[in-house]
């Protein structure tokens, strides 16, 4: 079914735009990139395997946001250039929805729907 994710700017309480967001597949010893993509106005991005579905296979897998960038444009001090989300795919059938919950001194994360 794929994968998903959003932003939203807990202290702005608005989603983060503009986002450059990669995904990276464990490779054993290192990390192979699968696919990139741009957080659209609402925070989201869900094109990851867009341009073959049949892609998005069982193992771990890394979410890179340069979130630096996006503070940085709006000129607020943060502590974090980057958060990077490791995750396990169990089963690629079904939905893997994984959003970033951030403040330029923190951030969470979870599996949603």
């Amino acid at each position: 079914m794929g994968l998903s994710t959003h932003i939203l700017d807990t202290s702005r309480g608005k989603p983060a735009p503009n986002v450059v967001i990669s995904l990276h597949r464990d490779a054993g010893s290192s990390w192979e990139k699968v696919s990139q993509g741009t957080t659209d106005s609402e925070g989201r991005f869900k094109g990851f395997f867009a341009d073959n579905p049949a892609e998005f296979s069982s193992g771990v897998y890394k979410l890179r946001f340069e979130v630096g960038q996006y503070y940085e444009q709006l000129q607020i001090d943060t502590l974090y250039p980057y958060v990077e989300i490791v995750f396990k795919v169990t089963d690629a059938s079904q939905h893997y929805h994984i959003p970033l919950l951030l403040n330029p001194f923190g951030y969470s994360t979870y599996r949603g729907s």
